[in-house]
């Protein structure tokens, strides 16, 4: 199972932060403990959504779609 989430600063919250993990809660908690170095700067974090991907390539494949300019106006008016 793979899961492709998007994360809400809740102290900043025009910060988001897109990313893929087998275990949402448990990378919720290592962003919110500050072992990545991309999203310590605006912990703590939320989550604003998940979703589940059968095929890694596919999870991967949207994680890098929400990471374009199109992606995030597609997050912002699906997700946000």
């Amino acid at each position: 199972m793979h899961f492709v989430y998007i994360l809400q600063s809740i102290d900043h919250p025009n910060q988001y932060y897109s990313g893929v993990t087998d275990d949402v809660e448990k990378r919720l908690k290592d962003h919110n403990s500050g072992k990545s170095k991309h999203t310590a700067k605006f912990k703590p974090r939320q989550i604003v959504s998940y979703h589940f991907f059968k095929n890694e390539n596919t999870a991967l494949a949207f994680e890098k779609y929400l990471k374009t300019g199109s992606g995030r106006a597609f997050a912002n008016k699906r997700f946000r």
